[in-house]
């Protein structure tokens, strides 16, 4: 999976220094045997250095288009390439050879006879040899003449230029493109060629006006052209070759071998590095040209261990400390997290980190929320996902539609995973990450069965798993009240907060956003940022022995407004029944013609016990008075007979 590997050359360089036997180097002659000059026939440049390193070119005139000699023909073939014509052949016949890849343009059909490295504009559009419209987002490198682009840079040629029967000048193109922007443009475009896999990986830049020579030469055999003068050779920065300093204890000591110094220069020596002598028991290899791939002590280790071979190297026993690894503290809160709701009946999923607006759309996310600045992906896995997500509740109800599409109407899951915020757009660093927690449960309460499964779930159910989860990490002294959330039901939300902080969000799923996902039975959700969790959760519940002494039971049922959350009461029946008040539960709530219009019974059962002694009667009648007096005084409630 080298670069050089990528040719007959680069496989025939290995086989040589394995064998032992000395390779046969192509003669490359190439006579210029046409009096034009190409410099004064074609202008070439670069605009943009970081993405092409050298661009050259060769003006070839006379050109008889026709058939391939029939022996190129069934290298080609045999190598997976299609014949197409003399010139075309010739190109992809040096790239196997050479492994440099190159392309022909029509000379007549370049507009100001200029060729020109750039960045492509955003919004320009390029029609490729495979008869697509592509549109230039503004990274694309292309190579233009001075009117439009010609080609997409090492990945393919524009059709305006191809080359044709009519073709009689044409120019053959070698450069060195840079590697990491012609795999973005590939994956972008969804087009890998053989010329773009050979560029990802590198190419030999300094022979590069070798394959324009090879290429001419092999058309000049065929009878097929004259040869203008000279080469047209664009090289802004020549690049110092790089090498490499070691010693063979260095080396022995990543491999576990004892070889001398001798044995690795000949080893490298044989494949291609020039090895020079330091002071003392140093060495420097220079790294040659095709090879660049190799710029570490550890690519010269690995080069000696391939050639020396893996099998003569014995098994030795691992040097250096080892450190016991252990995961952090968010990371043990998460899998308590998982433990816990597993427990409860619900199951883990597994998302993508990405969306797209139409699911923010379909969740009602508010046009100026913080949600919408979400970071557009370069290179896309689907059209259908081009951003990354900023809310889970995305991933969530994308994983239940799948569901419903399958017939499976019963869920309760629940998914943790990373949201992405950047600091700004577009991009200068790392977005901020947030861990959040949502769950969704919705269908059937239970398996259906002769004797169970007609009931569905419902808000408390959802309210139920919140409240177990947060018991069991140590989550207390929570409020819990009606709220407000963009993908909620506005009458069926309830927040559980600490303070000002919320730790949750509880309710069913918007009517309007179950509308815009055309679901008609009920989802109830909830959704949490795992960092708030953290901050008030406490140890694990404790196990107390059963309490010793019995415990006494009061009832209360108090007629209040109907928008007095029941909620609020509990937190005055707490705060006023005193350090013996055990459980307050609601255990009835009536409207209705006995408690009139615009009013509700609430009816709590309060349970008073100590741990040290048996209460009184009157102990527990005195503190359900100051209970009973708080809640009156409060909400202008009345006790209901």
């Amino acid at each position: 999976n080298r670069g050089d590997c990528f040719s007959v050359l680069g496989l025939v360089r290995e086989i040589a220094v394995l064998t032992g036997n000395q390779p046969k180097w192509p003669v490359i002659q190439c006579k210029e045997d046409d009096e034009a000059k190409a410099a004064e026939m074609l202008s070439c440049g670069i605009d943009a250095p970081e993405l092409c390193q050298r661009y050259t070119a060769r003006v070839i005139k006379n050109v008889k288009i026709g058939p391939s000699p029939v022996w190129m023909q069934e290298r080609l073939e045999g190598a997976g390439i299609r014949a197409i014509n003399n010139v075309v052949d010739v190109t992809n016949y040096v790239m196997l050879e050479l492994g440099q890849p190159m392309h022909a343009y029509d000379y007549d059909q370049i507009t100001g006879h200029t060729l020109t490295a750039r960045l492509a504009k955003a919004g320009e559009n390029l029609h490729t040899l495979d008869d697509s419209d592509r549109v230039a987002r503004g990274t694309e490198l292309v190579i233009a003449d001075s009117e439009h682009p010609a080609g997409l840079a090492g990945i393919m040629g524009g059709l305006e230029t191809e080359v044709t029967e009519n073709t009689k000048t044409i120019v053959l193109e070698a450069a060195s493109f840079n590697g990491p922007n012609i795999r973005r443009t590939s994956r972008a475009c969804g087009l890998h060629t053989e010329a773009s896999g050979r560029f990802e990986r590198g190419v030999n830049v300094p022979d590069i006006p070798q394959a324009l020579d090879r290429a001419a030469q092999l058309l000049q055999d065929m009878g097929a052209c004259t040869v203008t003068q000279g080469i047209i050779d664009v090289y802004p920065e020549l690049k110092a070759k790089v090498t490499i300093d070691y010693t063979a204890d260095q080396i022995n000591r990543r491999l576990g071998t004892a070889l001398t110094a001798v044995q690795m220069n000949e080893i490298l020596v044989k494949l291609g590095f020039d090895v020079q002598k330091l002071a003392g028991d140093k060495f420097r290899a220079t790294v040659p040209n095709w090879r660049n791939d190799c710029t570490l002590m550890e690519d010269l280790s690995e080069e000696v261990a391939r050639i020396y071979g893996l099998d003569n190297i014995k098994s030795t026993t691992p040097f250096g400390h080892v450190m016991q690894g252990q995961k952090s503290e968010k990371q043990v809160f998460v899998e308590r997290i998982k433990h816990i709701l597993v427990g409860l009946g619900m199951t883990e999923e597994l998302s993508f980190s990405f969306t797209n607006t139409d699911m923010l759309d379909k969740l009602l996310v508010p046009a100026d929320s913080k949600l919408r600045q979400a970071i557009p992906i370069m290179n896309p896995l689907t059209d259908e996902a081009p951003l990354v997500r900023t809310c889970l509740l995305t991933s969530i109800m994308e994983n239940a539609l799948r569901n419903f599409s399958r017939k499976n109407m019963d869920l309760k899951y629940f998914d943790v995973a990373p949201v992405f915020f950047p600091k700004q757009l577009p991009l200068t660093e790392l977005p901020e990450e947030r861990l959040e927690l949502v769950g969704l449960i919705t269908g059937r309460r239970e398996t259906a069965g002769w004797n169970q499964g007609n009931e569905n779930v419902d808000f408390y159910d959802m309210k139920g798993i919140v409240e177990e989860l947060f018991l069991q990490l140590g989550l207390t002294r929570y409020t819990v009240e009606a709220g407000e959330h963009f993908a909620l039901h506005p009458g069926k939300t309830a927040l559980f907060k600490k303070g000002r902080d919320v730790l949750a969000a509880v309710g069913e799923l918007h009517p309007q956003a179950a509308a815009n996902f055309g679901v008609k039975q009920k989802i109830y959700l909830f959704t949490m940022d795992v960092a708030t969790l953290m901050k008030y959760s406490g140890q694990q519940a404790k196990i107390e022995s059963l309490p010793k002494y019995p415990a006494i039971s009061r009832d209360l049922a108090m007629v209040v407004d109907t928008d007095t959350a029941a909620g609020e009461i509990e937190r005055v029946i707490k705060k006023h029944g005193g350090n013996e008040l055990k459980s307050i539960t609601l255990f009835d709530v009536y409207t209705g013609a006995q408690v009139g219009e615009g009013k509700k019974s609430l009816a709590f059962n309060l349970q008073f016990q100590s741990k040290e002694r048996t209460l009184k009667d009157e102990e527990a009648d005195q503190a359900f008075q100051n209970i009973l007096q708080a809640v009156e005084q409060q909400f202008a409630a009345e006790l209901r007979s």
